[in-house]
């Protein structure tokens, strides 16, 4: 069996460290605890290492699909120096979310795999990280007659589903910004209006 890269005694009182001042700076009321791996989804994601929060403010890292953990998650990897290619094995959770959410991308990754067979029309999922663009892909490594692909950039990168035959689609452009509205733009100075000509004296 391959040695592991990371464990609790060899990174877990880095990651502690880094979690106390971050909590107590952004005012969370969070616990938190380090642990090793369970290697519940092998297939999809296999952390070496586990860190599972708690408390009265968890609600608040998993809203908007767990926006918050996730970010988290990232700025720890970052600032403990862990490369990039290796963020998959430090993972984060909370109320089993990752559980969770695996298995909600795999469904829907089969149900528009489904739904591309039968009627020849490319399906885009919303943009989303690169971990769980992998479950997708994953998840549809052993059907036949569709392919996955990941289009667009930064953000705003997504996975698009198609058949085999298909060429990739154009990836969905990210909204322009509303042009200003009329009046001072910010940090500028304020627009002069003409006003009425001033007559001589």
């Amino acid at each position: 069996m391959d040695e592991k890269k990371y464990t609790v005694a060899g990174i877990g009182a880095r990651i502690t460290g880094f979690l106390r001042m971050v909590v107590k700076d952004a005012g969370f009321d969070l616990t938190f605890a380090v642990a090793e791996g369970q290697h519940l989804h092998p297939g999809f994601e296999d952390p070496e290492v586990v860190v599972r929060f708690s408390g009265p403010d968890v609600d608040l890292l998993l809203a908007n699909r767990a926006e918050v953990l996730l970010a988290l998650e990232h700025v720890t990897t970052e600032a403990l120096d862990i490369p990039a290619e290796d963020h998959s094995l430090v993972c984060f959770d909370a109320h089993d979310y990752r559980v969770l959410r695996i298995e909600e991308l795999r469904m829907s990754a089969m149900t528009a795999a489904e739904k591309v067979k039968k009627t020849h029309t490319p399906f885009h999922f919303n943009p989303m990280s690169s971990r769980e663009r992998r479950i997708i892909h994953l998840s549809l490594r052993e059907e036949t007659g569709i392919r996955s692909e990941s289009t667009g950039t930064g953000p705003y990168r997504q996975v698009v589903i198609l058949p085999l035959d298909m060429p990739l689609p154009e990836p969905i452009r990210p909204p322009r910004p509303s042009p200003p509205r009329d009046g001072p733009s910010r940090g500028g100075p304020p627009t002069r209006r003409p006003g009425p000509p001033r007559r001589g004296r």
